[in-house]
C-alpha cells in the first residue's frame, strides 16, 4: 500500500493530500530514510511522523484498506 494512503487509512493523518504534503516536505521518515508519498508500506516498517512540536513513531502491524475509526488503531502500534 502506499505510504500517503496508509497514513490516511491509519488516521494518523486525516486527508491523503496533507500525507501527501507531508512526505514531500521530508516530515515523513519510513525505516529511517526520508519517505516518498508513493513508497510502499510493509508489515513491521517504522514510520516517523514529526508534526509540528511532537514527533511520533509507529511500526506497522497491518496493512488492509480499513474504514472504520476503531479499527484503524489497529493498523499499527506506537512506539
Amino acid at each position: 500500500m502506499r505510504l500517503d494512503k496508509y497514513l490516511k487509512n491509519s488516521r494518523l493523518i486525516k486527508r491523503r493530500t496533507v500525507a501527501k504534503e507531508a512526505c514531500e516536505k521530508g516530515l515523513v521518515k519510513l525505516n529511517d530514510k526520508v519517505a516518498k508519498p508513493a513508497d510502499e508500506v510493509n508489515i513491521d516498517d517504522i514510520i516517523s511522523l514529526k508534526l509540528g512540536e511532537r514527533e511520533i513513531n509507529v511500526k506497522v502491524t497491518d496493512v488492509s484498506d480499513v474504514n472504520s475509526k476503531k479499527d484503524a488503531a489497529t493498523l499499527y502500534e506506537r512506539m
